[in-house]
């Protein structure tokens, strides 16, 4: 399970170019090597293609995140609760009051060293929201939800 179960989300990416999904699995392996204890959750929603990984199987869990969009195709490497995390640089997007994220367009202009202490923050922070220790779980793939209906990455319609 965890890192090597790729079935499910190699299937949900298929839609989407070599280079994004390149990218994308590029970017799990990054997380799952810090993190092999979390959890992956994933959600292969209406219009985006969303994962992310918690030290339980609850979404609130979340400390951080990989979305594809169907139609924009942007790549966001996201913290759930990344208003209540530091980030000196001002490298995080975002104007809501909890999710924060950094477009990423390829592996080399991704600031690994930079990420990696923000992604340790906001494990920190998401075990500390786990308020019954008998929550906690280890290294599962989890997949969340799958929409029967998606948009088409070429024109935006609704896709079976």
């Amino acid at each position: 399970m965890g890192k090597y179960d790729t079935k499910d989300l190699v299937k949900f990416l298929t839609p989407f170019d070599e280079r994004i999904r390149t990218l994308v699995l590029w970017l799990r392996d990054y997380v799952w090597d810090l993190y092999p204890q979390a959890n992956e959750l994933i959600y292969d929603n209406y219009n985006a293609l969303a994962f992310g990984w918690s030290p339980t199987d609850k979404l609130g869990h979340t400390f951080c995140s990989i979305a594809v969009g169907r139609t924009s195709k942007n790549v966001h490497f996201g913290f759930y609760w990344g208003t209540e995390i530091a980030d000196p640089e001002n490298k995080l997007l975002g104007k809501g009051n909890q999710y924060r994220y950094l477009l990423v367009e390829n592996k080399t202009s991704f600031p690994k060293d930079y990420i990696t202490k923000l992604v340790k923050e906001a494990y920190s922070n998401s075990v500390n929201k786990v308020k019954e220790p008998g929550q906690f779980m280890e290294g599962k793939t989890i997949v969340k939800s799958i929409s029967p209906v998606k948009r088409s990455k070429k024109n935006g319609n609704k896709k079976r």
